[in-house]
C-alpha cells in the first residue's frame, strides 16, 4: 500500500505531539469551557491513571463508552488509547437491548458512559448481575482530580491511593494494534464492531492534510487563515466523530466546539458558528439542507465559514448550488468512504464538484479503488458498473470475534470489498447504487431485515416489507409495508411501540402501508423494486 514515510507510530505520539505543538491553541470547547492542548493531553494522563490503578485497565483491554458528546467523553477516549487500550464505541441511541449485543459481543473490562445511558442499561435483566464495573464520565474525572495531582510525577510508585507505572505511557503501541470497535450494521441487520487500528487513524488525518495542501497548491482552495475551528455534532461512537478528535484535530491543531447534548439543532448550530468563529461546518447532507433554509442564516454573520465537508451519504447534485447562492465563496466538499476503511476512500471538492455533479470524487492519496463484478473480476472499461473495493492503510482489521464476515469482505491484500456498486468516468468514480436493501436515513445506515424480523415477530403481522422512500431533508425515510393475520387489525401507533421496544428510534418506521399482499417473483422473494415505484410518488404518504 502507499503509506507516509514520516508518520507517527501510533496515536499517542499523536497526542504527545499536539500538546507540545499546540500547546495553548484550543482543542475543545463546550459551553464556557475551553480545553487547550495541553490541558487535555494532562487530563488524559490523569484519567489513564485512574483507568488502570482503580479498574485494571491494561493494554489491549476493551473499555465501553456510552454517552453524549462531552469534554469528559472525549478525554476518557484519549485516556484508553494512552493506556493501549480498545475503545468499544456504543451507539447512544440504541434501545436496552442493542447495548446488551454490544457488551456481549465485545466483553469490555469496564464500562463508562452518562447516567442517561448507563439507566437504559442497568433496566436489562441480567445486567446487574453480570460483574461489569460501571462508572459514570463525571465520577471518573472527579477521581482522576482528586487522586492524580495536576502534576502526574511518574517518579512516584504511587499518586495517593492510585498506582501508577512509571512506563504507563510508554509509546511502543505497534501501528496495527487495534484501537476501536466501531459497530456497523451488516446484511444479517445484526451490529457487527468494526475493529479499527492505529495505523488507520493516523493515516486518516495524514490523508487529510496532504489533500488539503494539494487543494491549495493547486489553486483550487484558498491558503487557510489561522488554524482551523469546526463544530464536532457528530457523536463520537462514529467514524465523522472520532476521526477529527483523533486524527484531524490533533495533526493540524484544529479547535474543536462540542454541540450541546441532545437532538441536533440548525439554530444552535450557526449560533456556534457566529461565537466561536468557525471555519468549516462537517456533516451529512440532512443538516446542511437544515442550515440553508433556515430562517436564522445570514451570510453577512458567518463570515469566518470558508468550508463544508458532506459525508456519510450521498450529496444531492443542487447542495453546492444552493450553498453558492446562500453562502457565496464558502467551498464545498465530499466524499466517499465507511466505518470499515475510517472514512477514507475518494474525495471531491471546489472546482471537481461543480463540474462532474453527482460524482463522489477519485482516490485519496494513500487510497486505491476497482470495480469488480460478480465473479471478482477487475472491470476497467469506462462506464462499466460493479462492486466498488477499496485498500488503504486505514481498512479495518476485521470483524471482533466474527471471522466468517469478516473473510466475507476482506481478503488476503488487504482489498475490502463494499457491497456498494458503481462506476468510473474519465477516472472519477460515481456511485451508482448502495447495497440493494441499505437504507440511508441523516446519514444513518438502516437494514431493513433487522426492522422487518422485529415486524414479524408481532402477532398481527403475516408478512412484513421495509423500504427506503425520498425524503426532502433526511434522504430516505424508512417505510413498512405489512400485511395482517386473518382477522387482524393493525394501529399504525401500536406497531410503532412494538419496534420501539427493541430498536433505536431512528429505525423505527415514521411510515406504514397495510395491504393484502406483497409482491413476489417466482422464487417467493419479495419484490421491494415494485414497492418502492408504487409508494414514493404516493399521494397520501405523509411528510413529517
Amino acid at each position: 500500500m502507499t503509506v507516509f514515510a514520516n508518520r507517527p507510530r501510533n496515536v499517542v505520539e499523536v497526542l504527545r505531539a499536539a500538546g507540545r505543538d499546540h500547546a495553548d491553541r484550543p482543542y475543545l470547547i463546550l459551553g464556557d469551557r475551553t480545553v487547550t492542548y495541553a490541558e487535555a493531553a494532562a487530563a488524559a494522563e490523569r484519567v489513564a491513571a485512574v483507568l488502570h490503578g482503580r479498574y485494571g485497565v491494561r493494554r489491549g483491554d476493551r473499555v465501553a463508552l456510552v454517552g453524549a458528546n462531552s469534554v469528559e467523553h472525549a478525554l476518557t477516549i484519549w485516556a484508553v488509547v494512552l493506556l493501549g487500550g480498545v475503545v468499544v464505541g456504543l451507539n447512544g441511541w440504541w434501545t436496552g437491548p442493542e447495548m446488551r449485543h454490544g457488551l456481549v459481543l465485545t466483553g469490555p473490562r469496564l464500562l463508562v458512559g452518562d447516567e442517561r445511558r448507563l439507566e437504559r442499561i442497568e433496566r436489562l435483566a441480567g445486567m446487574a448481575d453480570a460483574g461489569l464495573p460501571v462508572v459514570t464520565f463525571d465520577e471518573l474525572a472527579a477521581e482522576a482530580t482528586v487522586s492524580v495531582p495536576d502534576a502526574l510525577d511518574r517518579s512516584q510508585s504511587s499518586v495517593r491511593d492510585v498506582d501508577v507505572d512509571e512506563n504507563l505511557f510508554a509509546c511502543d503501541i505497534g501501528e496495527d494494534e487495534p484501537i476501536a470497535v466501531l459497530f456497523t450494521s451488516g446484511t444479517t441487520g445484526r451490529a457487527k464492531g468494526a475493529v479499527l487500528s492505529h495505523r488507520a487513524v493516523v493515516n486518516f488525518g495524514l490523508d487529510a492534510s496532504l489533500r488539503g495542501a494539494v487543494e491549495v497548491v493547486s489553486g483550487d482552495a484558498a491558503p487557510p487563515a489561522g488554524a482551523a475551528v469546526s463544530v464536532l455534532a457528530s457523536p463520537l461512537f462514529h467514524i465523522s466523530g472520532l476521526g477529527p478528535l483523533l486524527g484531524a484535530a490533533p495533526r493540524s491543531g484544529m479547535t474543536l466546539v462540542l454541540a450541546p447534548p441532545g437532538r441536533w439543532d440548525p439554530a444552535a448550530h450557526l449560533e456556534l458558528t457566529r461565537r466561536y468563529g468557525v471555519t468549516q461546518w462537517t456533516g451529512v447532507p440532512t443538516q446542511f439542507l437544515r442550515l440553508l433554509e433556515h430562517p436564522d442564516l445570514d451570510p453577512a454573520t458567518l463570515v469566518t465559514l470558508r468550508g463544508i465537508g458532506c459525508g456519510g451519504a450521498p450529496m444531492p447534485p443542487e447542495l453546492p448550488r444552493v450553498v453558492a447562492e446562500r453562502l457565496p465563496g464558502v467551498r464545498v466538499s465530499s466524499g466517499y468512504g465507511m466505518t470499515e476503511t475510517f472514512g477514507v476512500g475518494t474525495a471531491i471538492g471546489g472546482t471537481r464538484l461543480v463540474t462532474h455533479p453527482g460524482a463522489v470524487g477519485v482516490p485519496t492519496p494513500t487510497s486505491e479503488l476497482m470495480l469488480r463484478d460478480a465473479d471478482g473480476s477487475e472491470l476497467t472499461a469506462d462506464g462499466d458498473v460493479g462492486e466498488i473495493w477499496l485498500r488503504n492503510p486505514s481498512v479495518f482489521l476485521g470483524y471482533w470475534n466474527d471471522e466468517e464476515a469478516t473473510a466475507a469482505v476482506l481478503d488476503a491484500d488487504g482489498w475490502y470489498r463494499s457491497g456498494d456498486y458503481g462506476r468510473i468516468v474519465d477516472g472519477m468514480v460515481y456511485l451508482e447504487s448502495r447495497l440493494r436493501d441499505l437504507i440511508i436515513r441523516g446519514g444513518e445506515n438502516i437494514y431493513p431485515i433487522e426492522i422487518e424480523n422485529r415486524l414479524i415477530e408481532h402477532p398481527g403481522i403475516a408478512e412484513a416489507a421495509v423500504i427506503g422512500v425520498p425524503h426532502h431533508q433526511l434522504g430516505q425515510e424508512v417505510l413498512a409495508v405489512l400485511v395482517p393475520h386473518d382477522g387482524s387489525i393493525l394501529d399504525p401507533a401500536e406497531v410503532r411501540d412494538w419496534v420501539a421496544a427493541t430498536l433505536a428510534a431512528f429505525k423505527v418506521p415514521a411510515r406504514i402501508r397495510i395491504v393484502d399482499a406483497l409482491p413476489h417473483n417466482a422464487s417467493g422473494k419479495v419484490i421491494k423494486r415494485d414497492l418502492e415505484d408504487r409508494f414514493a410518488e404516493d399521494a397520501d404518504l405523509p411528510h413529517p
